[in-house]
């Protein structure tokens, strides 16, 4: 599978590029921890089969610090013992806002319960903003056939300004 599309050259790309990041900025520099950023971010990348954010997500965490075996069960979360309440809150808000078409509800009200149990107002809009953003992400790279692999540590840490 080639890529399509070149998103980082073409002009009215790499504009609305920009922009995108700089709404990434806002959460980046949000309450919500790096650590939920990145967990959540990978989690939705998973579902929705987007090998580019995947190879992002995994390499920027493991650059911050994420161990490799947290990484490892992201998939799995329900079925391990490594992660924080308020982390198994934020990985569940991340499935079911990524699988909007599998339930009629959404989020359930067991799931937003212990977001509200574990999250302050700034961590929640963090959070909601997050899981809108990074299944808008997966979408991006996945019509264009963006692939993983190539993605260095930092590559867009300047694409906001």
């Amino acid at each position: 599978m080639d890529t399509r599309f070149n998103m980082f050259a073409n002009e009215i790309a790499v504009k609305f590029a920009k922009r995108f990041a700089n709404a990434g900025l806002v959460i980046h520099q949000s309450p919500l921890p790096a650590s939920t950023q990145e967990l959540v971010s990978l989690r939705a990348s998973q579902i929705n089969g987007c090998g580019w954010c995947i190879d992002m997500h995994t390499k920027e965490a493991l650059a911050a610090g994420e161990t490799s075996v947290r990484l490892h069960l992201v998939a799995a979360w329900r079925e391990s013992t490594v992660f924080t309440e308020a982390e198994r809150a934020a990985l569940a808000l991340a499935e079911e806002g990524t699988r909007l078409a599998d339930a009629h509800q959404g989020v359930s009200d067991e799931t937003w319960a212990q977001v509200r149990k574990h999250y302050d107002d700034d961590q929640i809009a963090a959070l909601v903003a997050l899981v809108a953003l990074i299944n808008a992400a997966n979408r991006l790279a996945v019509i264009v056939h963006q692939r993983g692999g190539s993605y260095e540590v930092g590559a867009f840490a300047n694409w906001s300004n």
